[in-house]
């Protein structure tokens, strides 16, 4: 083994932060997100299904948008039985719902919770306030279009859409998992420049952890 060889050995092997102030490296990290290629055909197809029938969720409620979520729980509606479950963090999700309007304040914890999950991940955008800002769509703190943040999977519409139509939005992602047409994870990594751009135009105060590119 030559020195070029352990000094590529030594590189890929650095931590993330490495350089940094013992203040800034609870700040910053140098770990882009990377795309993930699918299996082979079989494998694939076997845990598509899996991801699809365990779907774990993190509700993000901002306001009223997060009423439905609620009822889901209950034995009318017993998601339970779709293989739907809640979870109290994000590193233990697979799937984000976002119910409510975006504001400046809270899109960075909407992109920091999206960050901090494990993938394969998905997103379901509920409510015509998160779509599009809802009633709120010409006030200065909305967000209008969520999707140019971070990639959504599903959008349900209403105002508030009631629990059946969300049962069906997550019916219809576990449709779109099976199918393999759930790729938004892939998608932001892939474009990261791009969501970066766009989070960056409305966030200015951005105190949490960020890519140091």
């Amino acid at each position: 083994m030559n020195k070029k060889d352990i000094k590529n050995i030594e590189k890929e092997m650095r931590l993330a932060n490495e350089g940094l102030s013992e203040k800034e490296k609870t700040l910053f990290s140098d770990a882009r997100p990377m795309p993930v290629r699918p299996l082979n055909k079989y494998l694939e197809k076997f845990l598509n299904w899996a991801r699809a029938e365990s779907l774990w969720i993190l509700g993000y409620g901002t306001g009223c948008g997060a009423i439905e979520l609620r009822p889901l729980m209950t034995a009318r509606f017993d998601m339970f039985r779709y293989g739907i479950a809640p979870r109290p963090s994000p590193r233990q999700s697979s799937v984000f719902v976002i119910g409510g309007y975006a504001s400046l304040k809270t899109i960075k914890r909407i992109v920091r919770s999206y960050e901090q999950m494990q993938g394969p991940k998905f997103v379901i955008a509920l409510g015509s306030c998160t779509i599009n800002g809802g009633m709120y769509y010409d006030s200065y703190y909305t967000i209008n279009r969520i999707d140019y943040y971070i990639p959504v999977d599903i959008y349900v519409a209403g105002c508030m859409p009631r629990p059946e139509s969300l049962i069906a939005g997550f019916n219809k992602l576990k449709e779109n998992i099976k199918a393999g047409k759930c790729d938004g994870m892939n998608k932001y990594a892939e474009n990261f420049d791009w969501y970066k751009a766009n989070q960056k135009k409305i966030i200015k105060d951005w105190n949490m952890p960020d890519y140091n590119w």
